[in-house]
């Protein structure tokens, strides 16, 4: 049977207050709930992104005393910070799998600037802590940036693709995008979706139905849990998208699933 993993983004872009103890048990139950990896930027007790990484390990440090969820780290978002300050967390010995920007897009008003050179430098840093990468793709041409970057760095195998829809400025939620991106993906490699702005489950749905490894899921893209409802917590949008994989005959993998998928080392 097909499995599945959730993966979950428990915290909002806006945050302005971060907790430790607080997003440790919200992820707790997030993982209880079917999620096998969470995603997570580095930020400071305002929410915001920074490279000193004492809060974040203090989150993953309570973690992990009770869960063996996969740990990935985030080297973007919207920010100040030089490439040198996004790569902090990779230098952490907890963290699994590193997200990783291969392209620049706009955000909105904003420019996500992820220039070739910072790209590389990035890559690096991944590879020489042994990490694997998860990348995020925003738009089409970012895959084959993908393609050209394994024929220097040899990526680790099989490569992992998020696909992400739906910010302003980047590939549309729609069926037709999702189609256009599954279609570039290499067939020896694994993809999974992200759907910013989410209000409904479609694309996520369909996105599973076309060979998706990976939901992600979580506060930082959407907290609505119908088109009419808003999530209290980030273990009801897990709930909801294991309750859609169980009903499509598939399996919610768990975190050694993950590590065995990805060949965490």
């Amino acid at each position: 049977m097909r499995k599945i993993i959730i993966s979950v983004a428990p915290t909002s872009a806006q945050v302005t207050s971060i907790d430790p103890a607080e997003l440790a048990r919200e992820v707790l139950d997030a993982g209880q709930a079917g999620a096998a990896m969470v995603h997570m930027h580095v930020r400071d007790s305002g929410g915001q992104l920074t490279e000193d990484t004492r809060l974040f390990q203090d989150t993953v440090e309570r973690i992990i005393r009770e869960s063996d969820i996969v740990i990935q780290a985030s080297t973007g978002g919207l920010s100040e910070l030089t490439i040198e300050q996004r790569c902090a967390p990779i230098l952490y010995d907890k963290v699994e799998i590193v997200s990783l920007n291969v392209g620049s897009v706009n955000l909105g008003e904003a420019i996500y600037r992820n220039p070739l050179g910072e790209v590389k430098y990035c890559v690096a840093q991944i590879l020489e802590q042994g990490k694997i990468p998860e990348i995020e793709i925003f738009e089409l041409g970012m895959i084959h940036t993908v393609l050209e970057l394994d024929k220097q760095f040899n990526l680790p195998k099989p490569i992992l693709f998020d696909l992400v829809l739906g910010h302003q400025g980047g590939a549309p939620a729609t069926i037709e995008a999702l189609i256009a991106l599954r279609s570039c993906v290499p067939q020896d490699a694994l993809w999974g979706i992200t759907h910013a702005g989410r209000s409904d489950y479609t694309i996520i749905t369909a996105a599973i139905a076309m060979g998706a490894s990976l939901v992600r899921i979580g506060f930082e893209d959407s907290d609505y849990l119908t088109e009419r409802e808003r999530a209290s917590s980030n273990a009801q949008l897990v709930a909801k998208i294991a309750g859609i994989i169980e009903a499509m005959e598939l399996e919610v993998a768990s975190p050694a699933d993950v590590r065995k998928m990805l060949n965490v080392r």
